[in-house]
């Protein structure tokens, strides 16, 4: 009996280290498992026993790979290591595309410059086949000395770009007021490398030096958390083993807002919203910003009072001197 009861305990232990493995070997995303080299011409890798990819471009021709999975709505996390050196003229992409005339898309690109100058991280949203949502970054950091994380939060309320888990742009659905958003349009991940001299660098004034080529871009740690479309219906998985659900309600908190208030204001370079030579009739200026209706929650009233308890020095609702006959009606608090 002891020596059944010792092989059973034995049995479930390695079972247990089995699914445990298994657990852990399915946490890792594989390129081999989750996209497809598209086009290049073996200029696109695959690396590490999938754990890394290449994208590479030379005089002849460029890269790119798309996920093997469609997905309407999603969270989905790249690492990338930027072309280095003088990389002008050159474009690397991470995005999410749907297919014809009327596509929705949400792209990272990522606009090459000359040796020292820095990347321009260019961001764009199209919905019905309508883009020109263009918001553009420069990045506090060397986007080529060392992999960095971006990331594309899409759900039904709105859309996230986050670098490094900071976000850097939120596009809000504002269909209420006329703005299309892309909720119905299942869309694949896409990556690549490409030349784009006639624009990418300084308005296209900065041409592709040939003599550094090949130019080649990194990716690895892959994840995409969302709902997978298939002939079956629509699911919700990821190719991570902890399926985290909370992409499909993401917002931002407090931190996230001041978070975002800070990349806007010391690293933002182009905002479509502010562009009013582009834009010249201020009532059609295309918009996705929640200033429209924005009203204070708890926590800005709290701070409004703060404010005015600490610091306000003059207020005409209390001013009795200026108006003996009655303060204004605004002023008369129910």
């Amino acid at each position: 009996m002891a020596s059944f009861a010792f092989s059973e305990s034995s049995a479930m232990l390695l079972l247990l280290v089995l699914v445990t493995y298994l657990a852990v070997a399915t946490s890792a995303a594989n390129f081999y498992q989750d996209v497809d080299v598209t086009w290049g011409d073996q200029r696109g890798k695959i690396l590490n026993g999938g754990q890394l990819l290449t994208l590479s471009l030379d005089k002849f021709s460029g890269s790119g790979f798309q996920s093997k999975n469609e997905y309407l709505f999603a969270r989905i996390d790249m690492q990338l290591k930027l072309v280095p050196g003088n990389s002008a003229g050159t474009v690397t992409t991470f995005y999410l595309s749907s297919q014809g005339p009327g596509h929705d898309e949400i792209d990272f690109e990522f606009l090459g410059n000359s040796s020292g100058n820095p990347y321009t991280v260019h961001t764009n949203v199209y919905a019905q086949g309508k883009g020109n949502k263009e918001q553009q970054f420069h990045l506090w950091f060397d986007p080529t000395a060392a992999f960095h994380t971006y990331s594309i939060v899409w759900n039904p309320q709105r859309i996230i770009f986050l670098v490094d888990n900071s976000p850097i742009r939120v596009f809000q659905n504002s269909e209420a007021i006329g703005v299309p958003f892309p909720k119905t349009q299942p869309m694949r991940v896409y990556s690549s490398l490409w030349n784009a001299d006639d624009w990418a660098t300084q308005g296209g004034r900065v041409k592709t030096d040939w003599t550094k080529a090949p130019f080649t871009a990194s990716y690895r740690n892959y994840n995409a958390n969302g709902c997978v479309k298939s002939s079956a219906g629509s699911s919700c998985a990821s190719t991570n083993s902890v399926n985290d659900q909370a992409w499909q309600t993401q917002e931002l908190d407090s931190a996230g807002r001041n978070r975002l208030r800070w990349v806007e204001s010391k690293f933002m370079i182009y905002n479509y919203c502010t562009d009013l030579k582009r834009f010249p009739q201020v009532l059609t200026l295309p918009s996705d910003q929640a200033w429209q209706t924005q009203e204070l929650d708890s926590a800005g009233r709290n701070r409004l009072r703060w404010v005015e308890s600490k610091f306000m020095i003059y207020n005409y609702c209390t001013d009795l001197k200026q108006f003996p006959q009655g303060l204004p009606a605004e002023c008369k608090r129910s």
